[in-house]
């Protein structure tokens, strides 16, 4: 079979690719994936678990900009249909042939294809030789089935992806399943400690725009912030960013909220999506302080972010509100990890509690953390601006941050860092 023609051929090289195929994500596994932009994407499969992958790879929210549609038939429909139509930006075909034959029937597809068009090919066959050769023949890439769906949004992705764009950090967003749940505090701790102890950039991003903490909670009055970045997207460039950003230690800085009544902050959707992409393309991980409030904005964060943290008390109304959360964010994120369940303020004298148990049970899920009461630690953290690891690096609540710190960011602490097995398992919650 003569090689497509490298003037003419309308199967354009990915500007980077992989000296073989990618190995297929482990279950739970949730890599940074750029969202994919606005294109059209068909594809034609053999095999109907293939076509259901796809499906569920089309309902990814890194995808939510591009449409997926899938047919059956593979390469000879795909054929049949483009004799007469344009072909879309993106095609995606599955074959159960191997070697020579799956090389002619792409042959065919060429002929059909306009200009441009990109085309990954869904194969039965786990052989280098022959993805090497499809590579040199002009395919943009090869998966081979069965696959996580997650892995199909990677590969499309990498194809429209800049390779001169800085990589884009991990989103860690933070909401509260009610007001006063202690999200915040949770959400600086843990940031802290991302950047304290695996030596990673932070920045720590309050959108809570009239009463958000960070400021006092970090011991720091900025006189801008994220309210300035969000009243001029336009404007906001790494220079800019840079002069509106708090140092606070060596690896973390604050995006501070004003904190302030002299406005109504209302804000669109997209203005937040700007603003925080440019955060993400300068740093390697963005922790968001979300408020308690269901808005277009704060659910569009909630579901486009890397990991969610849910940040519940032993109640019944929060109880109520973090099954509504799970339930939502569960359904409009199937390919991405469940969120992760703080339950804190456990404990408090003579105040009725759901059993830590009792309250897993109903939700179905477990706690990533429990946390207990500790007023007389919070207050002083709270007062003085500092974090609980600088009060009490010993306390069970400080062992129990750098332990959400692990889980969410997907790093281990150094060893010294570490706490005693046996205090982690019960700040995990797991007797009831």
């Amino acid at each position: 079979m003569p090689p497509f023609p490298d003037a003419a051929s309308p199967f354009e090289a990915a500007p980077q690719m992989a000296a073989a195929p990618a190995a297929q994500p482990a279950p739970g596994d949730n890599p940074v994936i750029r969202p994919v932009p606005r294109i059209t994407i068909q594809a034609f499969c053999e095999t109907p678990e293939v076509g259901v992958a796809l499906q569920r790879s089309a309902q990814d929210r890194r995808l939510a900009k591009a449409h997926l549609t899938v047919h059956m038939g593979g390469i000879g429909a795909a054929v049949s249909h483009y004799s007469d139509t344009p072909t879309p930006g993106l095609i995606i075909v599955e074959s159960r042939l191997a070697g020579v034959q799956m090389l002619a029937s792409l042959d065919s597809l060429a002929e059909v294809c306009d200009a441009g068009t990109r085309i990954v090919v869904i194969g039965h066959s786990n052989d280098i030789t022959l993805y090497r050769e499809l590579i040199r023949k002009g395919v943009n890439d090869y998966l081979v089935a069965p696959f996580n769906p997650v892995q199909v949004v990677e590969s499309i992705s990498n194809l429209y992806a800049d390779p001169e764009a800085p990589p884009l950090g991990r989103s860690i967003a933070f909401v509260g399943a009610r007001g006063g749940a202690g999200s915040s505090t949770i959400a600086h701790n843990a940031g802290w400690c991302i950047s304290e102890y695996m030596n990673e950039d932070v920045t720590v991003v309050d959108l809570d725009l009239p009463f958000g903490t960070g400021g006092l909670d970090f011991n720091q009055d900025p006189a801008q912030g994220v309210a300035d970045a969000l009243y001029a997207p336009e404007r906001l460039d790494d220079v800019l960013l840079e002069r509106l950003l708090v140092r606070c230690t060596e690896h973390l800085s604050l995006f501070a909220a004003p904190a302030t009544l002299d406005r109504d902050y209302m804000i669109d959707e997209e203005t937040f999506e700007l603003v925080l992409d440019v955060v993400r393309h300068s740093v390697p991980c963005v922790v968001l302080d979300l408020p308690h409030m269901w808005t277009p904005w704060t659910r569009k964060l909630l579901l486009e972010s890397d990991e969610i943290v849910v940040t519940a008390t032993p109640d019944l109304a929060s109880l109520r509100n973090t099954k509504n959360l799970l339930d939502t964010l569960k359904a409009a994120r199937p390919n991405d990890a469940e969120p992760h369940l703080v339950l804190n303020q456990v404990g408090v004298s003579k105040r009725p509690e759901i059993p830590v148990h009792d309250f897993a049970e109903a939700l179905g899920c477990d706690p990533a953390l429990v946390l207990p009461f500790d007023a007389a630690l919070y207050g002083e953290a709270a007062n003085n601006g500092q974090m609980i690891e600088e009060v009490d690096a010993r306390s069970k609540t400080a062992q129990g941050m750098r332990h959400l710190a692990s889980v969410v960011s997907g790093r281990q602490m150094a060893a010294s860092a570490k706490g005693a097995p046996s205090i982690l398992s019960r700040l995990l919650g797991r007797k009831g």
